[in-house]
C-alpha cells in the first residue's frame, strides 16, 4: 500500500521548530499500517528536517545558536547574494541537514524514540509556509 499526500506548514520564523504533532495530524492512515515506512519531503532549498529531542526546548535554540556560527551570514567569499545575507547560508544548511526523513512506522504509529520528534529547520528570517510531500508505504493491519 501506498499513500502519498502534501501539506503546507505555517510559516514559523528563522529557527528549529517541533512539528511531529503537525505532520501526525494530516495523516489519519497511519492509524491503519501495521509496519512499513513514512518518507517526509520538504520542497524546498532553505529549509530542511531533522530528527532530534523533543522533550527541552533550548535545543533547539542551541541548534540555531551552532548553525549560525558553523554556517555564517555575509561571508565574504559567497557570490550568491542578491537575495538576501540569509539566503545562501539557508541553502547551505538545507544541505547539510537534509530535505528529506524516513521514519518507520509500528502497529499505526511512527516508531521514534522517546526523546525524538521531527524538526522543521527554518532557515530564513522570511521564509514563509513550507511544503512537505508525506509517502506512506506499508502494509494494512
Amino acid at each position: 500500500m501506498f499513500i502519498q499526500k502534501e501539506m503546507t506548514l505555517n510559516s514559523k520564523k528563522r529557527g528549529f521548530h517541533l512539528v511531529s504533532s503537525e505532520i501526525i495530524a494530516q495523516l489519519p492512515e497511519l492509524q491503519q499500517v501495521k509496519f512499513g515506512m513514512l518518507n517526509l519531503f520538504i520542497k524546498h532549498t532553505s529549509a530542511s528536517l531533522t530528527i532530534n529531542e523533543n522533550a527541552d526546548p533550548t535545543v533547539r535554540e542551541d541548534f540555531e545558536s551552532h548553525f549560525n556560527q558553523f554556517v555564517p551570514e555575509n561571508a565574504s567569499y559567497y557570490r550568491h547574494t542578491l537575495e538576501g545575507s540569509d539566503d545562501m547560508p539557508a541553502h547551505l544548511k538545507n544541505s547539510i541537514l537534509g530535505c528529506s526523513l524516513n521514519i518507520p512506522i509500528t502497529k499505526g504509529r511512527l516508531n521514534l524514540g522517546t526523546w525524538q520528534g521531527i524538526y522543521l529547520c527554518e532557515h530564513r528570517n522570511y521564509g514563509g509556509s513550507r511544503t512537505l510531500v508525506m509517502t506512506i508505504q506499508g502494509d494494512l493491519e
